[in-house]
C-alpha cells in the first residue's frame, strides 16, 4: 500500500479546505517547499488544483511544473480537467497521472483520453453514497458502485474520495470493498496510523494524506514505518 502526501493548490499557495468548501480554507505556505519535504520520504505525491476544480479549467500548472522541476517527484494531478487540451498540457509538463472527476461521465471523452494518454485516473467523489460533480458543488443520482461499474472498462486506476470526511481529521468511515483488482486509492479524513492500517485491510492500494500531516497528527515516517516501506 502506498501513501500519497497531498498538496491542494489555491492562488499558488498550499491550502486545505474543510469538506471541500472554499469558504473554509487554511493556508499552509509555499507548495514547492512543502513538496521538497515530502520528497525526503516518497517519490510520488497527490496534487489538486482547487482553482481548477471550481473554475472548470486548471489554473496552477505553472506551480505543478515548478514542483516537478525542483523535486523530481512523480505527480498525480486533479482539478478542472474537463477538456482534452488541459489534459495534454499536464502530461507535457511531466505529470504522471491526470485525475478526472466530472468529465469522466462523458464516456466518449473518457474513451478518447484513455486511448491517447497513459495513467488516466478517475476520482469517484462520494457524498452520501452518491457521486458529486463540478468541484463537489452538485450531487448526482449515480451511486459510487454504479459509477465504478460504468467506468471500469476504460480505466484501471481510481481514487475514492469521501467528501464528508475531507479535511475533517475525523478518521475514515465504514467502507465495504466493491471493486476488483484495479488500483484503488482512498482520500478523506485520514488522521492516524490506525486509519491507514484499516484502509489496507479493506483492500485499498493507496491512501492520500493531507491535513493530518500539516497539523502534525501523524508523520510520513510513522505511516511508512507501519506499512513496512
Amino acid at each position: 500500500m502506498k501513501i500519497y502526501p497531498a498538496i491542494d493548490l489555491m492562488n499558488g499557495n498550499a491550502v486545505r479546505l474543510y469538506k471541500g468548501r472554499k469558504d473554509k480554507v487554511k493556508v499552509y505556505g509555499d507548495p514547492v517547499e512543502i513538496a521538497k519535504g515530502f520528497a525526503e520520504y516518497v517519490d510520488k505525491i497527490h496534487i489538486v488544483d482547487l482553482d481548477g476544480a471550481f473554475s472548470g479549467k486548471p489554473q496552477n500548472l505553472g506551480v505543478v511544473g515548478r514542483i516537478i522541476e525542483k523535486t523530481g517527484l512523480r505527480i498525480q494531478l486533479g482539478g478542472g480537467f474537463r477538456d482534452y487540451e488541459s489534459i495534454a498540457k499536464a502530461y507535457e509538463i511531466g505529470v504522471e497521472n491526470v485525475i478526472i472527476g466530472t468529465k469522466a461521465f462523458d464516456l466518449e471523452f473518457l474513451e478518447r483520453v484513455t486511448q491517447d494518454f497513459e495513467g488516466i485516473t478517475v476520482s469517484l467523489d462520494a457524498k452520501g453514497g452518491k457521486i458529486a460533480v463540478k468541484g463537489w458543488l452538485e450531487e448526482s443520482s449515480i451511486s459510487v458502485e454504479e459509477a465504478y461499474e460504468m467506468l471500469r472498462k476504460y480505466v484501471k486506476r481510481f481514487i475514492y474520495t469521501a467528501i464528508e470526511k475531507d479535511g475533517t481529521l475525523t478518521g475514515i468511515g465504514s467502507i465495504e470493498r466493491f471493486w476488483n483488482n484495479e488500483e484503488f486509492i482512498y482520500a478523506g479524513g485520514v488522521s492516524s496510523v490506525n486509519d491507514v492500517i484499516k484502509l489496507r485491510e479493506i483492500g485499498f492500494s493507496g491512501a492520500i494524506v493531507g491535513k493530518a500531516l500539516y497539523e502534525g497528527k501523524v508523520t510520513l515516517e510513522e505511516l511508512l514505518n507501519v506499512l513496512g516501506d
